[in-house]
């Protein structure tokens, strides 16, 4: 950053920029954290047995720098390539209708509020509405440092029971939704997409209800032929944009795909069966009724404080499934 014309290059210069950060960020907090210990060292070396009070308030350093150690540990946990960059979170309603649809908004409002509570800024990309109520998709942008090595966790079917609100008989309903989540990739990325496999479409945005959000086809949905995966994008100001959204979430989802494949490969080799996410493999229940237990199947971490759970408060049960995953690859 010190060399001359550093800063003639925008692109290059954003970019090391950027990166600087990530390693400020990385780097510093270990070094606060080392500076304390040491002080605290300095401290109980200079001590008498009748300073009370002083001892207390060592006692209590001491703790604030085991919970301090303990955030940048898990934090450590998210060392993979891409773990840093922002998420693209997906959330589709199961068989169902308007149950599964109005679940499908409770956790779109629940990943929000996930976001909200750690500084990440939330861009709705793509949505179609449920015809009653609720969301039947949605596709969100979340913008924020290590938004992908958290919300990585959510990846598979979500399980609701409850008494249905729509249920005039007030009967217990069983309802899915899935949730994918891709990093977000970077401009230059290493995966090139060939124009000629390449189907684009416009078409018109469409709101709640059906009503039309504009009056010229600005909407984008870009098919990747081959692979018949398809990206869309309906939110943004004008038709260039939405595609150039819709191409970033294209490529995501083809990096994804290659990930994937890659990682069968590699299971199929060591002899492991992969679990399929499908309806009924869940990877967590939301229990209602008859009473409140929110239960992650892959770590049996449960909670039963439902509200605060529904609110966005699920970091508990992310770090018990990341801790996990990082002894199981140890």
């Amino acid at each position: 950053m010190s060399e001359p014309g550093f800063w003639d290059s925008p692109d290059n210069s954003n970019k090391v920029v950027k990166e600087l950060k990530t390693l400020k960020g990385a780097v510093e907090p270990w070094e606060s954290a080392f500076h304390k210990a040491q002080e605290l060292e300095e401290l109980a070396g200079i001590l008498k047995a009748e300073e009370k009070e002083i001892i207390s308030d060592l006692n209590s350093g001491v703790d604030l720098l085991l919970q301090e150690l303990d955030k940048l540990e898990f934090k450590a946990i998210l060392g993979g390539r891409l773990d840093k960059n922002s998420a693209i979170l997906s959330i589709n309603a199961g068989a169902g209708g308007t149950e599964s649809c109005d679940w499908a908004s409770m956790l779109l409002r629940m990943y929000s509020r996930f976001a909200e509570y750690h500084g990440f800024e939330v861009k709705t990309i793509d949505v179609l509405p449920g015809e009653e109520a609720g969301i039947k998709n949605v596709t969100l942008l979340i913008e924020g440092e290590y938004a992908y090595g958290y919300l990585k966790a959510e990846r598979g079917v979500h399980r609701l029971v409850r008494i249905s609100p729509f249920d005039s008989n007030k009967r217990r309903h069983t309802s899915f939704a899935s949730v994918d989540v891709i990093p977000e990739m970077e401009e230059d990325a290493e995966l090139k997409l060939d124009e000629n496999e390449l189907r684009i479409d416009v078409y018109r945005s469409k709101g709640a209800g059906g009503q039309s959000v504009n009056t010229t086809d600005s909407a984008v949905r870009i098919t990747h032929i081959p692979t018949g995966i398809v990206a869309q994008c309906q939110n943004e100001r004008s038709q260039h944009q939405n595609k150039q959204t819709a191409l970033k979430i294209l490529k995501a989802r083809l990096w994804e795909l290659e990930r994937e494949k890659k990682e069968e490969a590699l299971l199929k080799t060591y002899g492991t069966e992969k679990k399929k996410i499908e309806w009924g493999s869940q990877i967590r229940s939301y229990v209602l009724h008859p009473y409140n237990l929110v239960k992650d199947h892959r770590t049996e971490f449960e909670s039963g404080d439902t509200a605060k759970v529904l609110d966005g408060k699920i970091d508990d049960f992310i770090e018990m499934y990341l801790k996990a995953s990082a002894q199981k690859k140890g």
